[in-house]
């Protein structure tokens, strides 16, 4: 098996979203993503539940077991080994420092420089606010919105999720998203602590933990989808409808097939409650492409997309018969209150990289 391989979902039949509610389930099946009925038949479900979660607050019992100072130091730390393992080309302090969907796009990028000399990113950091949760016990977490720019480019607003699983255990990168608009006001306690909110919250529009396949199913299937019902237009979603179908006529014109399916990625999801009753969602995706002759049969050779040669287990892979071309995504979006009349989820930012390809 390909080193690329490890932190990739696992090739089953199907992945299970979060924990199972009594009132829906989603299942992502490989090939085709089912949702129990339209993506609107589960928002309105949803509503209709039984019992329905009261707004997430500080928990009473809690210890705030991680205080700002922590939080700022943990980032303080990452931000000098993140740089000088990027400046050093050193993979192993890389790749230490990094967990998650977070280490597969770094994998891949230390994986470049190895077989094509391609350097690491390297970022600068503006003024950071840190958004920690008042949460005890393990595993500790907090988010840092700041801007970041690569190479002397522009600066974005960056979300980056910090994790530590145990009390031995180092603090990891765990996911980062870019900002295509900006963040909504978060909440925070009497202490000045960030409100975390469980996964499958059911006072908001969507349950967070379904909020990743209704985004896959406007990403995998369009305007026309259900799901556009509840999922707001926008670069993480339509347009990167668009952008797919656009390589699938291409490759219609030059006589091949394209298939692409936005999946979902057996990574944590985290979310903290916005200042008007809804929540800000972090989650991980899979975009996974293949172009082939139809029906799989050799043919002429098919062009390894730029950016994943570097990622074939092989130099000597070449795609006779189909080219395998695989993004990691990490993505943030703002799930309303059901109360927010007529308002949609909205995927606020995302960034991908790729991860894994294969010729053959």
């Amino acid at each position: 098996m390909s080193l690329l391989k490890i932190g990739r979902s696992p090739p089953t039949s199907q992945i299970r979203w979060g924990n199972p509610v009594s009132c829906l389930s989603v299942t992502l099946r490989r090939g085709r993503l089912w949702f129990l009925g339209a993506a609107l038949a589960a928002a309105v479900a949803l509503a209709g539940c039984s019992q329905a979660a009261a707004p997430a607050t500080a928990a009473a019992d809690s210890e705030h077991t991680l205080t700002l100072a922590q939080a700022q130091a943990a980032y303080r730390s990452y931000v000098a080994a993140s740089t000088a393992a990027a400046k050093q080309g050193n993979a192993t302090q890389g790749l230490a420092i990094v967990a998650d969907a977070q280490w597969s796009i770094v994998h891949a990028q230390y994986a470049a420089l190895s077989s094509t000399g391609t350097p690491v990113p390297q970022y600068s950091y503006g003024t950071p606010t840190f958004y920690v949760p008042a949460l005890s016990g393990y595993p500790q977490w907090f988010l840092v919105d700041v801007p970041a720019s690569a190479g002397g480019g522009p600066a974005v607003s960056t979300l980056m999720v910090f994790v530590r699983s145990g009390a031995t255990e180092p603090w990891t990168l765990d996911g980062s998203a870019a900002l295509d608009q900006p963040l909504p006001a978060l909440a925070r306690d009497s202490a000045g602590y960030a409100v975390n909110v469980s996964t499958s919250d059911q006072a908001l529009l969507l349950q967070p933990n379904i909020v990743g396949p209704t985004q896959a199913s406007v990403v995998d299937q369009g305007p026309a989808a259900p799901a556009t019902a509840v999922m707001e237009n926008g670069p993480q979603t339509t347009t990167l409808y668009t952008q797919q179908a656009a390589l699938g006529n291409t490759a219609t014109k030059q006589g091949l097939s394209y298939q692409w399916l936005l999946e979902g990625a057996a990574f944590a999801q985290w979310v903290l409650r916005t200042a008007d009753g809804g929540a800000l969602v972090l989650y991980s995706m899979y975009l996974n492409t293949t172009t082939e002759h139809p029906g799989n049969v050799s043919g002429s050779v098919i062009p390894v997309p730029a950016g994943f040669t570097p990622l074939l287990a092989s130099a000597s892979e070449v795609g006779y018969h189909q080219v395998t071309a695989n993004w990691t995504y990490e993505f943030a979006a703002i799930d309303p209150p059901q109360t927010a009349h007529g308002a949609k989820v909205d995927v606020i930012g995302g960034t991908g990289a790729p991860t894994y390809g294969h010729a053959n």
